[in-house]
């Protein structure tokens, strides 16, 4: 079973990232962790840029529970990645993020995944706490249907 991967018009928000020398590894691409640096970065100054949280002293912040990246297409330095990001799904105390990495100006994803915070109190760091309505404000205006 073949599947079709997503494209640029699949997201709402993007990201120019530029890679890095170190970012290779021995094999001549960019490294698996790597990605998933990549993947934190996008979902952060998106949350920053759309003043959706305050990373010093916002009473609730958002923990990773659970990643997943499948990789397509190689890229390494220097090419210069897109990171695209939509919400696939806004819970009461979470948000499930879809990322897609596309190689330079490519309309098609290089690695694609996703990426789910769910907001907890930030003294305690286990209520899960709901979101505020800046943050759900924010993460509505990037949601896809499916």
């Amino acid at each position: 079973m073949s599947k079709t991967l997503p494209t640029r018009a699949e997201y709402r928000f993007f990201l120019p990232i530029p890679t890095r020398w170190m970012d290779n590894d021995i094999y001549g691409h960019i490294n698996n962790v790597t990605y998933y640096s990549y993947f934190d970065t996008v979902v952060a100054r998106f949350l920053l840029g759309a003043g959706a949280i305050n990373l010093v002293d916002s009473p609730v912040i958002g923990v990773v529970v659970e990643t997943l990246c499948r990789f397509h297409a190689p890229m390494a330095f220097p090419d210069e990645v897109t990171a695209g990001l939509r919400v696939e799904r806004l819970g009461n105390t979470s948000i499930r993020y879809g990322i897609g990495l596309f190689r330079g100006a490519a309309e098609v994803v290089s690695a694609e995944g996703h990426f789910v915070h769910v907001y907890v109190d930030r003294a305690t760091q286990r209520q899960p706490t709901p979101l505020p309505p800046a943050l759900r404000e924010a993460a509505a205006r990037l949601i896809v249907a499916a």
